[in-house]
């Protein structure tokens, strides 16, 4: 939380579109928004296979995924859900006080204390899986130039002038 998952995912996805790279970006936390009954605990893998089908039925074969793989539970959720992909994780780091403000600017609302202090329990998960393949750092960084860290770290190409400048 506060590293930036969201603001990146979308960054590289602006940048694929400058080079004219076909794709999706999912959000998973936006897969299941609201106070669900316990029933809903598979409910993100199925969303997220109900829209892979349908981009992939565009002919899209390539998804950005904005959201914390802090459990391999959480990994094989994913793979379920986009069968016979090759998935590359990145870990966003940031300071802990820049996750903190992030986390105050972006929730205002009454939970902000209890989500400021969710920040350090879900960096000590992420932490001890250590499901990732690469860690990009994104603290005090323009979020362009660690978008187009990931992408090219994670061997998505970057093909066309438009985005090199970027």
């Amino acid at each position: 939380m506060g590293s930036g998952k969201t603001t990146v995912m979308s960054e590289a996805s602006d940048l694929l579109c400058a080079a004219g790279i076909d794709h999706a970006a999912i959000d998973l936390d936006a897969l299941t928004i609201g106070h669900l009954p316990p029933q809903a605990a598979s409910l993100t893998r199925r969303n997220l296979a109900a829209l892979w089908s349908n981009y992939a039925a565009l002919g899209i074969d390539r998804l950005l995924i904005a959201g914390a793989i802090e459990t391999a539970s959480r990994l094989d959720d994913v793979r379920y859900a986009i069968p016979g992909s090759r998935i590359v994780i990145c870990r966003l780091r940031a300071d802990m006080r820049t996750m903190e403000d992030r986390i105050r600017w972006r929730e205002p609302g009454m939970l902000q204390s209890e989500l400021i202090e969710r920040v350090s329990l879900l960096d000590a998960e992420l932490d001890a899986a250590a499901l990732h393949d690469f860690v990009v750092e994104n603290d005090k960084r323009r979020v362009t130039e660690v978008a187009r860290e990931i992408l090219l770290t994670a061997g998505w190409p970057l093909v066309t002038d438009a985005a090199a400048s970027l």
